[in-house]
């Protein structure tokens, strides 16, 4: 399928000056970019009431609609950004418009980036914000029986990889997982990051370069740094995928969908079609992203552990 205009304009934008290189960026210019791709979010939500607050040394941002009841499903949110940028500034009107279309709480961990922080400091913090959010829920005004681990890109991969963890302590399991366009495969072995890899914006260029800052020198073939490959999916709680037409990291997120479902995991898919990596934050150019964010405000009010 065609891409979406207004994600086709980015794209040719992007082509027109010369394909820029993330590598040949600062970590700061990164950083900074990234916040100033949020102009492209559309009109800011308001119906919310937003918090901030450190707990147990740990910094989480609450998302609640107005007028909520005492007592509310919840998505634990962990942002993308590659593990190098992102944080509440780059996520603030999604997880708005999460919250107000889904009357839910939405409740962002904001974890440690590399390079200042390398592998597993990502993948430990966002350990220790789920099971504070736990711990926490009545506080917070949490349904601890419809809680939802929910990421895009490397958050994705902190949700999947935060689940896994759980999983094996057998405190607590969320009710779902939804991932959106995850990073799971840091050998990129898939296609799609030579057909999507060079033109859409987020190249392979910008998501190996992640990688690298952040793993420093970890085995790629790690289970907690390609969680794709492992053999220990059985028992997770249900799972949506979402990927993206035109992304390089599309065929990987398919097949987790394969992986899951042959373990025995209840999974579904979904790939979105003429969009790009990244277009979960689109909204303000893609119908499809205004799309994406009701379907998955939808999936977060309405899960029923089985």
């Amino acid at each position: 399928m065609a891409l979406e205009q207004g994600i086709a304009q980015l794209v040719q934008e992007f082509i027109a000056a010369g394909r820029p290189s993330s590598r040949r960026q600062t970590i700061e210019l990164r950083r900074a970019g990234y916040v100033l791709s949020t102009g492209l979010a559309g009109k800011t939500e308001t119906r919310v009431q937003i918090k901030t607050l450190v707990i147990e040394n740990m910094t989480i941002r609450v998302f609640s609609p107005l007028n909520a009841p005492e007592i509310l499903p919840a998505a634990i949110y962990y942002h993308g950004g590659c593990f190098i940028s992102g944080g509440f500034d780059t996520h603030d009107n999604q997880l708005r418009q999460l919250a107000c279309y889904g009357n839910c709480r939405v409740i962002a961990v904001q974890y440690r980036l590399a390079p200042e922080h390398t592998f597993p400091a990502a993948h430990d913090d966002a350990e220790k914000g789920a099971d504070l959010i736990w711990k926490y829920a009545d506080k917070l005004g949490v349904d601890r029986n419809q809680i939802t681990l929910c990421g895009d890109s490397a958050g994705g991969h902190l949700a999947l990889v935060t689940a896994l963890r759980l999983k094996a302590k057998g405190l607590w399991q969320p009710a779902q997982l939804i991932l959106i366009y995850p990073m799971l495969d840091a050998t990129t072995s898939f296609e799609s990051y030579t057909l999507n890899g060079m033109d859409y914006v987020i190249t392979r260029d910008t998501l190996l370069s992640g990688y690298e800052i952040y793993l420093a020198g970890a085995d790629r073939q790690h289970p907690e740094v390609s969680p794709l490959w492992r053999e220990d999916f059985s028992g997770l709680p249900a799972v949506h995928i979402i990927t993206a037409e035109y992304d390089p990291l599309r065929d990987e997120g398919e097949a987790l969908f394969q992986r899951l479902t042959e373990q025995g995991v209840t999974c579904t898919a979904q790939r979105w079609l003429g969009v790009i990596h990244g277009f979960f934050q689109l909204g303000g150019i893609s119908q499809s992203a205004r799309d994406v964010i009701r379907d998955i405000a939808w999936r977060i009010h309405h899960i029923r552990r089985e």
